[in-house]
């Protein structure tokens, strides 16, 4: 499981005092790019042009989180073809408690915006990274 962690700011709250709806996808967003940084295949995917791209976010919001509040995201991920998932939990460091749940699925494309299959390499790094081996 990867774990990412960020403070809520000012300019990320809506009219009511808390967070956006919309702004929990950023943070998943922000999430799933640390681990394919940590997994070692961000410079890759750029290098052949490849890109991973959501087409499918599912996410359940449990709780309201607010200004200054450390949001800590838990992250499995996992193959499932032609899908990369990415199975996120947001938690209120603050708290302690669980603030929204998503399923998130993205493709990999290549230069001509084409579907390939998810590599069994990119699958192992990331896995390697998720078990703590790295």
């Amino acid at each position: 499981m990867f774990e990412y962690q960020i403070t809520v700011r000012g300019y990320e709250l809506d009219s009511y005092g808390h967070v956006n709806h919309a702004v929990y996808l950023n943070y998943m967003e922000q999430a799933r790019w640390e681990i394919i940084r940590e997994a070692g295949l961000l410079d890759q995917l750029i290098r052949e042009g490849k890109k991973l791209v959501v087409i499918k976010a599912d996410v359940r919001y449990i709780n309201e989180i607010k200004l200054f509040d450390k949001v800590i995201i838990h992250t499995k991920v996992k193959k499932e073809a032609p899908y990369l998932v990415f199975y996120h939990k947001l938690f209120n460091q603050n708290g302690n408690t669980r603030v929204a749940r998503a399923v998130i699925k993205a493709i990999l494309l290549d230069e001509q915006k084409k579907p390939l299959d998810i590599p069994d390499e990119m699958v192992n790094l990331i896995a390697h990274k998720q078990e703590g081996n790295g």
